[in-house]
């Protein structure tokens, strides 16, 4: 049998067989990363950022649950000053260079180091918590080496990854893999929102910040965070794609300090195979419309609730937070296209692109010092406040925004809407100011708090 299996094998065409042999050529024997690296690397910086806080002294009570509250406030506050190091791309020769929000977003120092060792001043030009963005411009520098960014829509699952950062702070690091995913949500407990690229190039505490690229050299994406309970790469990382990265890097041109973001005024379902075997499709995709604020774009481009949005700009929409990213990294700055599905029929509809209004006009008060809620601070429930605290779409009257020195102790929260003062209807910050400056003991407060109500006394 040995013998008629190797005689098998000689029949076999030539290169049916695995050859190993020595590499032949110098080209064979420096197949590596190394040229691509050279490209890319001078254009991953390290960031180093100080934070100067003020701390309160501790007491016997500064874990317990219960009596902390009590204690809030207590003692003189302390400057304290915290360091901690980050990444970043160069996006410009003059200086543009893009991180995440939470490597700078508070800083009061940045430091800039290049791979090359220069060190530069940096200043914050725009800056978004929810997207874990910021745009940062190096003060001084010129010619600088930087990255082309890459067109999202063009990038596909396995194309191989280089992800460059400062892990840890041993230095400048490259780690190889794939591209894992698309349109990821980035799993749960992270930072960032809505649409993000998986990959499986390790990705490790400080190299927030640092550069996905591609195997041409181009910004695929901005590393921001991992899926780990241990702490370190399992090989599930994600970035921010470089479409979102290059509309942040235009309104940052643009004089904006902070990202404005298109207002869509709705909610929505994704449509599963159930919901669209109900519609007559033959396969799930879409977000089906729940709920229009009067004031909402696609109200006013002709949408109802129960239509479904279909596509953005050509592309598909799979869930509320891929059709907001769609509208963020819109082509054009002022309009969009989505297909719209009614009753069977399909239609392009154009929808401008525009911020939540401030109507009616939030008036917010902040409480004195020698009031009985000193610094306590409300506001006039508009569409930019609901966008701005996450309230539910139908919102109305008056929502606390800072609950000041004391506010926490008798019980209120941050995004309370107030309905009711004792005797007096809440319907605007003020009637919110004379209510408290008119209440006694026993100040009754009815409010709705995450959906239901709520009713304080004190």
């Amino acid at each position: 049998m040995k013998h008629l299996f190797a005689f098998l094998i000689c029949l076999l065409p030539l290169g049916a067989v695995a050859e190993t042999r020595v590499p032949t050529s110098a080209s064979e024997i420096t197949l590596s990363f190394a040229p691509l690296v050279r490209e890319t690397a001078p254009a991953v910086v390290n960031i180093y950022v100080k934070l100067v806080t003020q701390a309160r002294s501790r007491t016997p009570f500064s874990d317990d649950p219960f009596f902390e509250r009590f204690f809030e406030g207590f003692g003189t506050p302390q400057p304290r000053v915290q360091n901690s190091l980050g990444s970043g791309v160069i996006l410009s020769a003059d200086g543009i260079v893009v991180s995440n929000y939470h490597v700078v977003g508070q800083a009061t120092d940045i430091r800039i180091v290049l791979n090359d060792g220069r060190e530069y001043e940096a200043r914050v030009l725009l800056g978004d918590r929810e997207s874990d963005l910021a745009i940062l411009q190096i003060e001084g520098a010129k010619s600088l080496p930087f990255l082309p960014l890459r067109d999202s829509e063009t990038v596909e699952v396995g194309e191989l990854t280089l992800a460059i950062g400062n892990p840890f702070g041993v230095g400048q690091t490259v780690s190889s893999g794939i591209v894992s995913g698309l349109a990821r949500s980035g799993g749960s407990g992270g930072r960032g929102a809505g649409y993000f690229i998986q990959t499986d190039a390790p990705i490790n505490p400080g190299n927030s910040g640092g550069a996905l690229v591609d195997m041409g050299g181009r910004l695929l994406g901005i590393n921001t965070r991992i899926l780990s309970r241990s702490g370190g790469s399992n090989g599930i990382g994600f970035a921010i794609p470089a479409d979102l990265v290059a509309a942040f890097v235009r309104q940052a041109r643009e004089g904006n300090d902070r990202f404005v973001r298109p207002w869509a005024g709705a909610t929505g379902q994704a449509v599963d195979a159930d919901l669209a075997e109900t519609l007559g499709r033959d396969r799930p995709g879409g977000i089906m419309l729940a709920g229009l604020h009067p004031a909402s774009p696609l109200v006013d481009a002709g949408f109802q609730v129960g239509d479904v949005v279909l596509d953005v700009d050509g592309a598909t929409v799979g869930s509320p937070g891929e059709m907001l990213y769609r509208m963020s990294v819109a082509s054009s700055a002022d309009t969009a296209q989505m297909t719209r599905l009614r009753g069977g029929t399909e239609e392009t509809v154009t929808v401008r692109l525009i911020p939540p209004p401030e109507d009616p006009p939030r008036g917010a008060i902040t409480l004195p010092e020698t009031a009985n809620l000193p610094g306590l601070s409300v506001s006039r429930i508009n569409p930019a406040v609901i966008a701005e605290m996450g309230l539910p779409l139908g919102a109305q009257g008056v929502v606390v925004t800072d609950l000041g020195s004391v506010g926490r102790r008798v019980g209120l929260r941050v995004g309370d809407i107030l309905q009711r003062i004792d005797r007096r209807d809440i319907v605007t910050p003020q009637d919110a100011v004379d209510a408290l400056r008119e209440a006694r003991r026993g100040t009754t407060v009815r409010a709705l708090r995450g959906g239901g109500r709520v009713v304080l006394r004190f």
